[in-house]
């Protein structure tokens, strides 16, 4: 009978070379990387945020708050109000989302769930590639096609409703305007719209597409009812990824949006953003106060920005607390 053989166990190092061989051990080097990585995006961020409260001291001592609630902008005086950049970007980039939400996510469905493949591959093939034209070129064809085409379809509308509350087509309409400015962001964002709620929604399990079915759903029953709902989150990222796009886009709104410190009701009328501003006259602001100011704009662009992608966030969370319920 065989005897059985022994074999010893491998001895552990001890000491330092087992602290060394834990430290550099593969999980241990892959968990410091991503946590790296996690910790240089917050340094990042909150240098950029330094530098620019550093740079905007002189402007915030002069203003306080009451620069981001006047709309005065006169740099020859040394009065500067962020108000009517805060109210163009806020506005141009509202409608941006009420033009392209209904559209981009229409599209998705359509490319998800009822376009043949070869179909949808092509078309998703040719929003990718408008989603990479520069901003500048989208500015161009603003200019040349958009503005032209306003001029021709808003007298009519402005006939029709420019004398009713809430007057958003009242005064003259020259073709620059927050209204033009709105269509342009909607062309630039709905691309983000339409790809990454298409992802979302062909990410939902087929089960699912298949027990709606086996009950007597149509088509589109299960593609509303079921895929889209179950989706939710995912289409709703994708529209606040495309907004954060839209608040800080600056030359095509610069292109198109008429460049006029001013705050009015109507869509007709010319406007301004707040990066469009800086990119227009933060080269030729001279003296201390008013490249302060600039920079006290681009901090408020960047705080603005901030506020609106917590709220989504909340609004995610809300939704995603009532579908557990």
């Amino acid at each position: 009978m065989a005897s059985a053989v022994t074999i010893p166990p491998t001895a552990r190092p001890k000491g330092r070379a087992s602290f060394l061989s834990r430290v550099f051990s593969g999980d241990s080097m892959a968990q410091a990387l991503a946590l790296s990585c996690a910790t240089l995006i917050l340094v990042i961020t909150a240098l950029l945020v330094g530098e620019l409260w550093v740079h905007s001291a002189l402007a915030r001592e002069k203003f306080g708050l009451r620069f981001l609630i006047t709309s005065v902008w006169n740099p020859v005086t040394g009065e500067f109000g962020a108000l009517p950049f805060i109210y163009g970007t806020v506005v141009t980039s509202v409608l941006a989302l009420l033009l392209a939400v209904p559209f981009g996510v229409g599209a998705a469905i359509f490319l998800a769930e009822l376009a043949p493949p070869k179909l949808s591959d092509a078309m998703t093939f040719l929003i990718e590639l408008l989603a990479a034209v520069p901003s500048v070129i989208i500015g161009l064809i603003g200019i040349l096609v958009l503005v032209p085409m306003l001029l021709i379809v808003v007298p009519p509308i402005k006939d029709a409703f420019g004398d009713h509350p809430p007057f958003f087509f009242s005064g003259p309409f020259y073709g620059p305007s927050l209204l033009a400015a709105g269509f342009v962001l909607a062309v630039m964002i709905a691309p983000f719209i339409i790809s990454v709620s298409r992802e979302v929604l062909l990410a939902v399990p087929r089960d699912m597409r298949e027990a709606a079915l086996a009950l007597g759903a149509t088509r589109w029953e299960t593609t509303w009812q079921v895929v889209v709902p179950f989706a939710r989150r995912g289409v709703l990222g994708s529209v606040f990824l495309a907004l954060a796009r839209a608040l800080g886009e600056t030359m095509a709104v610069t292109m198109v949006v008429g460049n006029t410190p001013k705050i009015a009701t109507s869509l007709l009328s010319q406007g301004y953003s707040m990066a469009s501003v800086i990119a227009n006259e933060f080269s030729e602001a001279i003296g201390n106060l008013y490249p302060s100011a600039l920079i006290e704009v681009g901090l408020a662009l960047f705080g603005l920005t901030i506020v609106l992608n917590a709220l989504a966030r909340l609004l995610i969370v809300a939704t995603s607390g009532q579908e557990a319920k």
